[in-house]
């Protein structure tokens, strides 16, 4: 069985805004849900370096797609 908790924090109405429009979700908890399951499930969350790991596979995708033009 699955423990639930509630949990709460301090958004600004502009940031909860963008993350209803970036999850496409109408409701607040919703979106922090979505962007909750995003974060654990996502392979760069775990990766040090994140911004690094995703600069490398754009290097690599740019450079296949150059090859085969």
């Amino acid at each position: 069985m699955v423990k639930i908790m509630h949990a709460q924090t301090v958004l600004t109405e502009d940031d909860i805004e963008a993350l209803k429009t970036k999850t496409g979700e109408s409701s607040t908890k919703d979106a922090i849900a979505k962007a909750v399951t995003h974060y654990l499930e996502c392979e760069y969350t775990k990766v040090e370096d994140m911004w690094a790991k995703k600069l490398e596979k754009v290097v690599k995708r740019k450079q296949k797609e150059e090859e085969e033009e």
